[in-house]
Protein backbone atom coordinates (compact mmCIF):
# COMPACT_ATOMS: atom_id res chain seq x y z
CA UNK A 1 0.00 0.00 0.00
CA UNK A 2 1.46 3.39 -0.87
CA UNK A 3 1.75 6.63 1.48
CA UNK A 4 -0.66 8.25 -0.85
CA UNK A 5 -3.61 5.95 0.56
CA UNK A 6 -3.09 6.13 4.41
CA UNK A 7 -5.00 8.58 5.87
CA UNK A 8 -4.88 9.50 9.87
CA UNK A 9 -8.34 9.61 11.30
CA UNK A 10 -8.57 12.84 12.69
CA UNK A 11 -8.57 13.51 15.67
CA UNK A 12 -12.15 13.64 18.22
CA UNK A 13 -13.03 16.66 19.40
CA UNK A 14 -12.60 17.39 23.14
CA UNK A 15 -16.36 18.30 23.62
CA UNK A 16 -17.31 15.20 21.65
CA UNK A 17 -15.16 13.29 23.86
CA UNK A 18 -16.98 14.46 26.80
CA UNK A 19 -20.66 14.07 24.96
CA UNK A 20 -19.89 10.46 24.49
CA UNK A 21 -18.50 9.59 28.35
CA UNK A 22 -21.89 11.56 29.58
CA UNK A 23 -23.80 9.03 27.00
CA UNK A 24 -22.66 6.06 28.91
CA UNK A 25 -24.02 7.24 31.96
CA UNK A 26 -26.98 5.50 33.39
CA UNK A 27 -30.38 6.73 35.15
CA UNK A 28 -30.08 6.66 39.07
CA UNK A 29 -32.98 7.07 40.94
CA UNK A 30 -32.59 7.60 44.81
CA UNK A 31 -30.48 8.79 48.01
CA UNK A 32 -27.04 7.75 49.85
CA UNK A 33 -26.40 9.00 53.32
CA UNK A 34 -23.00 9.69 52.54
CA UNK A 35 -20.56 10.02 56.07
CA UNK A 36 -18.83 12.54 54.55
CA UNK A 37 -14.85 13.17 55.72
CA UNK A 38 -12.94 16.43 56.86
CA UNK A 39 -11.47 17.89 53.76
CA UNK A 40 -13.76 17.24 51.28
CA UNK A 41 -15.78 19.71 49.70
CA UNK A 42 -19.57 18.81 49.18
CA UNK A 43 -19.27 19.40 45.63
CA UNK A 44 -16.54 16.84 45.30
CA UNK A 45 -18.52 14.60 47.56
CA UNK A 46 -21.32 14.60 45.01
CA UNK A 47 -18.79 14.42 42.12
CA UNK A 48 -17.04 11.16 43.55
CA UNK A 49 -20.44 9.54 44.14
CA UNK A 50 -21.61 10.17 40.96
CA UNK A 51 -18.87 8.68 39.33
CA UNK A 52 -18.99 5.52 41.41
CA UNK A 53 -22.65 5.09 40.63
CA UNK A 54 -22.45 6.24 36.89
CA UNK A 55 -25.16 8.36 37.53
CA UNK A 56 -26.62 10.98 34.75
CA UNK A 57 -28.00 13.68 37.41
CA UNK A 58 -27.07 13.71 41.35
CA UNK A 59 -27.05 16.40 44.39
CA UNK A 60 -26.70 17.30 47.80
CA UNK A 61 -29.27 18.46 50.64
CA UNK A 62 -27.30 20.81 52.44
CA UNK A 63 -23.29 22.15 52.11
CA UNK A 64 -21.21 21.15 54.99
CA UNK A 65 -18.08 22.73 55.06
CA UNK A 66 -14.33 21.16 54.03
CA UNK A 67 -13.29 21.14 57.66
CA UNK A 68 -16.73 19.51 58.39
CA UNK A 69 -17.33 15.79 58.77
CA UNK A 70 -20.94 13.97 58.95
CA UNK A 71 -23.97 13.61 57.46
CA UNK A 72 -24.63 14.80 53.49
CA UNK A 73 -27.53 13.58 51.93
CA UNK A 74 -26.68 12.77 48.10
CA UNK A 75 -29.89 12.82 46.01
CA UNK A 76 -29.61 11.12 42.21
CA UNK A 77 -32.17 11.22 39.61
CA UNK A 78 -35.66 11.73 40.41
CA UNK A 79 -34.46 12.09 44.13
CA UNK A 80 -33.30 15.44 43.45
CA UNK A 81 -36.61 16.75 43.21
CA UNK A 82 -36.86 16.07 47.11
CA UNK A 83 -33.85 17.67 48.00
CA UNK A 84 -35.66 20.91 49.33
CA UNK A 85 -37.80 18.68 51.43
CA UNK A 86 -35.11 17.22 53.07
CA UNK A 87 -32.89 20.55 53.49
CA UNK A 88 -36.07 22.13 54.99
CA UNK A 89 -35.59 19.33 58.15
CA UNK A 90 -33.54 19.79 61.28
CA UNK A 91 -30.17 19.90 61.59
CA UNK A 92 -27.96 18.45 64.52
CA UNK A 93 -24.54 19.27 65.10
CA UNK A 94 -22.22 18.33 67.55
CA UNK A 95 -19.51 21.12 67.83
CA UNK A 96 -16.11 22.36 69.83
CA UNK A 97 -16.03 25.84 70.63
CA UNK A 98 -12.13 27.36 71.20
CA UNK A 99 -12.29 30.09 73.71
CA UNK A 100 -9.67 33.51 73.47
CA UNK A 101 -9.86 34.28 70.24
CA UNK A 102 -12.17 34.95 66.96
CA UNK A 103 -11.15 34.76 63.33
CA UNK A 104 -12.68 36.28 60.74
CA UNK A 105 -14.28 32.88 59.23
CA UNK A 106 -15.30 31.93 63.05
CA UNK A 107 -13.72 28.87 62.15
CA UNK A 108 -10.15 27.52 62.59
CA UNK A 109 -8.87 28.22 59.36
CA UNK A 110 -9.28 32.24 59.36
CA UNK A 111 -7.42 34.54 61.10
CA UNK A 112 -7.41 36.11 64.66
CA UNK A 113 -9.07 39.13 64.54
CA UNK A 114 -9.37 39.56 68.34
CA UNK A 115 -8.17 37.95 71.74
CA UNK A 116 -9.08 37.61 75.12
CA UNK A 117 -7.13 35.94 78.10
CA UNK A 118 -10.20 34.85 80.06
CA UNK A 119 -11.90 31.72 80.13
CA UNK A 120 -15.47 31.10 80.98
CA UNK A 121 -16.90 28.31 83.40
CA UNK A 122 -19.53 25.84 82.19
CA UNK A 123 -22.23 27.86 84.56
CA UNK A 124 -21.28 30.89 82.75
CA UNK A 125 -21.17 29.42 79.53
CA UNK A 126 -25.01 27.67 80.66
CA UNK A 127 -26.53 31.08 81.54
CA UNK A 128 -26.04 32.16 77.82
CA UNK A 129 -27.05 29.46 75.61
CA UNK A 130 -31.20 30.35 76.53
CA UNK A 131 -30.58 33.60 74.08
CA UNK A 132 -29.35 31.16 71.39
CA UNK A 133 -32.94 28.95 71.81
CA UNK A 134 -36.09 29.74 69.66
CA UNK A 135 -36.83 31.59 66.82
CA UNK A 136 -33.60 34.58 66.76
CA UNK A 137 -31.89 36.73 64.74
CA UNK A 138 -28.32 35.66 63.32
CA UNK A 139 -25.66 37.37 61.16
CA UNK A 140 -24.46 34.79 59.04
CA UNK A 141 -20.59 34.29 58.69
CA UNK A 142 -18.66 36.35 55.85
CA UNK A 143 -17.47 33.28 54.78
CA UNK A 144 -20.41 31.13 54.04
CA UNK A 145 -22.46 30.51 50.96
CA UNK A 146 -25.00 33.03 50.52
CA UNK A 147 -25.03 35.14 47.58
CA UNK A 148 -24.71 38.55 47.61
CA UNK A 149 -25.74 40.31 43.73
CA UNK A 150 -25.37 37.04 42.56
CA UNK A 151 -22.14 36.03 43.97
CA UNK A 152 -20.84 34.05 47.00
CA UNK A 153 -20.04 35.67 50.48
CA UNK A 154 -17.18 33.63 50.56
CA UNK A 155 -15.66 34.70 47.18
CA UNK A 156 -16.32 38.73 47.36
CA UNK A 157 -14.39 38.08 51.52
CA UNK A 158 -11.62 36.63 49.66
CA UNK A 159 -11.41 39.22 47.34
CA UNK A 160 -11.16 41.69 50.09
CA UNK A 161 -14.55 43.15 49.64
CA UNK A 162 -16.37 45.01 53.30
CA UNK A 163 -18.98 42.50 53.69
CA UNK A 164 -22.19 43.39 55.78
CA UNK A 165 -24.23 40.43 55.72
CA UNK A 166 -27.67 40.96 56.87
CA UNK A 167 -29.35 39.23 59.88
CA UNK A 168 -31.73 36.28 59.20
CA UNK A 169 -34.86 34.58 61.79
CA UNK A 170 -33.16 31.51 62.69
CA UNK A 171 -34.84 28.94 64.54
CA UNK A 172 -32.80 26.75 67.10
CA UNK A 173 -34.26 23.92 69.55
CA UNK A 174 -32.09 22.77 71.12
CA UNK A 175 -28.71 23.96 72.62
CA UNK A 176 -26.66 22.17 74.74
CA UNK A 177 -23.18 22.33 76.91
CA UNK A 178 -21.66 18.84 76.19
CA UNK A 179 -18.27 19.15 78.08
CA UNK A 180 -16.48 21.86 79.35
CA UNK A 181 -12.83 22.39 79.57
CA UNK A 182 -10.79 25.85 80.27
CA UNK A 183 -10.16 26.16 76.85
CA UNK A 184 -12.92 24.27 74.97
CA UNK A 185 -16.20 23.99 75.46
CA UNK A 186 -18.50 20.85 73.62
CA UNK A 187 -21.88 21.70 72.46
CA UNK A 188 -24.60 20.08 70.44
CA UNK A 189 -27.70 22.33 68.52
CA UNK A 190 -30.54 21.28 67.16
CA UNK A 191 -31.39 23.62 64.52
CA UNK A 192 -34.01 24.65 61.21
CA UNK A 193 -32.44 25.40 57.59
CA UNK A 194 -30.14 28.47 57.51
CA UNK A 195 -28.63 27.90 61.00
CA UNK A 196 -24.69 28.48 61.39
CA UNK A 197 -23.36 27.12 64.46
CA UNK A 198 -19.96 29.45 63.59
CA UNK A 199 -22.18 32.08 64.33
CA UNK A 200 -23.53 30.79 67.32
CA UNK A 201 -20.01 30.12 68.57
CA UNK A 202 -18.47 33.69 67.51
CA UNK A 203 -21.82 35.20 69.37
CA UNK A 204 -21.57 33.25 72.41
CA UNK A 205 -17.68 34.34 72.50
CA UNK A 206 -18.74 37.46 72.50
CA UNK A 207 -21.42 37.64 74.89
CA UNK A 208 -19.05 35.63 77.59
CA UNK A 209 -16.43 38.36 77.02
CA UNK A 210 -13.68 35.96 75.90
CA UNK A 211 -13.94 35.31 72.27
CA UNK A 212 -14.38 31.91 70.24
CA UNK A 213 -14.42 29.89 67.12
CA UNK A 214 -15.85 26.54 65.89
CA UNK A 215 -12.61 24.05 65.88
CA UNK A 216 -14.59 20.86 64.90
CA UNK A 217 -17.58 20.08 63.87
CA UNK A 218 -19.85 16.72 63.20
CA UNK A 219 -23.27 17.21 61.37
CA UNK A 220 -25.35 14.13 62.59
CA UNK A 221 -28.55 14.46 61.04
CA UNK A 222 -30.42 16.51 58.37
CA UNK A 223 -34.21 15.67 57.93
CA UNK A 224 -34.57 12.23 57.78
CA UNK A 225 -31.24 10.80 57.57
CA UNK A 226 -28.79 10.25 60.42
CA UNK A 227 -25.05 9.21 60.91
CA UNK A 228 -25.93 5.73 62.54
CA UNK A 229 -27.41 4.71 58.55
CA UNK A 230 -24.53 6.96 56.92
CA UNK A 231 -21.91 5.51 54.62
CA UNK A 232 -18.19 6.52 54.03
CA UNK A 233 -16.64 7.11 50.43
CA UNK A 234 -14.41 4.14 51.18
CA UNK A 235 -17.12 1.56 51.78
CA UNK A 236 -18.52 2.38 48.20
CA UNK A 237 -16.02 0.18 46.55
CA UNK A 238 -17.80 -2.88 45.11
CA UNK A 239 -20.95 -3.19 43.55
CA UNK A 240 -22.72 -4.89 46.25
CA UNK A 241 -22.00 -1.57 48.22
CA UNK A 242 -23.50 0.21 46.20
CA UNK A 243 -26.36 -1.41 45.88
CA UNK A 244 -26.72 -1.63 50.16
CA UNK A 245 -25.90 2.31 49.93
CA UNK A 246 -28.84 3.42 47.83
CA UNK A 247 -31.77 3.84 49.62
CA UNK A 248 -34.92 4.50 47.64
CA UNK A 249 -36.52 7.97 46.42
CA UNK A 250 -38.92 7.78 49.17
CA UNK A 251 -36.11 7.74 51.64
CA UNK A 252 -36.21 11.68 51.44
CA UNK A 253 -39.89 11.63 52.14
CA UNK A 254 -40.04 9.90 55.11
CA UNK A 255 -41.14 12.78 57.66
CA UNK A 256 -44.05 13.42 55.62
CA UNK A 257 -47.38 12.01 55.80
CA UNK A 258 -47.86 9.58 53.09
CA UNK A 259 -51.09 9.38 51.43
CA UNK A 260 -52.12 5.69 49.47
CA UNK A 261 -53.75 5.92 46.33
CA UNK A 262 -54.92 3.31 43.83
CA UNK A 263 -54.19 3.46 40.11
CA UNK A 264 -56.86 5.61 39.05
CA UNK A 265 -55.71 8.42 41.57
CA UNK A 266 -52.07 8.18 41.06
CA UNK A 267 -53.30 8.10 37.42
CA UNK A 268 -54.96 11.25 38.26
CA UNK A 269 -52.26 13.52 39.66
CA UNK A 270 -50.07 12.11 36.68
CA UNK A 271 -52.29 14.40 34.40
CA UNK A 272 -51.45 17.02 36.41
CA UNK A 273 -54.78 17.31 38.59
CA UNK A 274 -55.75 17.60 41.85
CA UNK A 275 -57.20 14.79 43.95
CA UNK A 276 -60.27 14.63 46.22
CA UNK A 277 -58.78 12.86 49.03
CA UNK A 278 -61.96 10.77 50.58
CA UNK A 279 -62.21 8.81 54.18
CA UNK A 280 -61.38 9.49 57.59
CA UNK A 281 -57.44 8.57 56.77
CA UNK A 282 -56.73 11.52 54.51
CA UNK A 283 -54.16 13.56 56.14
CA UNK A 284 -54.84 17.57 57.45
CA UNK A 285 -53.65 20.35 55.60
CA UNK A 286 -50.18 20.62 54.95
CA UNK A 287 -47.19 18.86 53.11
CA UNK A 288 -47.67 15.35 51.84
CA UNK A 289 -47.10 12.45 49.53
CA UNK A 290 -48.53 10.36 47.70
CA UNK A 291 -47.36 6.55 46.89
CA UNK A 292 -49.28 3.30 44.62
CA UNK A 293 -48.27 0.34 45.67
CA UNK A 294 -45.60 2.12 47.73
CA UNK A 295 -43.84 3.85 44.85
CA UNK A 296 -43.90 7.28 45.20
CA UNK A 297 -46.36 9.08 42.98
CA UNK A 298 -46.05 12.85 43.78
CA UNK A 299 -45.41 15.04 46.30
CA UNK A 300 -47.23 18.80 47.62
CA UNK A 301 -49.91 19.88 49.70
CA UNK A 302 -53.16 18.71 51.22
CA UNK A 303 -55.62 21.92 50.88
CA UNK A 304 -59.61 21.72 51.87
CA UNK A 305 -59.50 18.01 51.34
CA UNK A 306 -57.33 17.99 48.04
CA UNK A 307 -54.20 16.88 47.48
CA UNK A 308 -52.85 19.43 45.40
CA UNK A 309 -48.85 17.92 44.08
CA UNK A 310 -46.15 20.36 43.82
CA UNK A 311 -43.72 17.84 41.85
CA UNK A 312 -44.49 14.13 40.11
CA UNK A 313 -42.63 11.51 40.02
CA UNK A 314 -40.94 9.85 36.69
CA UNK A 315 -39.86 6.60 37.67
CA UNK A 316 -39.52 3.50 35.82
CA UNK A 317 -42.26 0.81 36.35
Amino acid sequence: MSDAMIEEAPARPKAEKREQRRSTRVEVNGWVCLDKPIGLTSTQAVAQLKYLFNAKKAGHAGTLDPLASGVLPIAFGEATKTVPIVQDGVKIYRFGVKWGEETDTDDAEGRVIAASELRPDPAAISAQLPRFIGVISQVPPIYSAIKIAGERAYDLAREGAALVMAPREIVVHRLELISSEPGLAIFEAECGKGTYVRAIARDLGRLLGCYGHVVLLRRTRVGPFWSEGAVTPDSLGEAPDLVRAMLPVEAGLRELPNIALDRDGAAILRRGQKLLLRGSHAPHDGPAYASCFGAPIAFGVVEAGYFVSTRVFNLPG
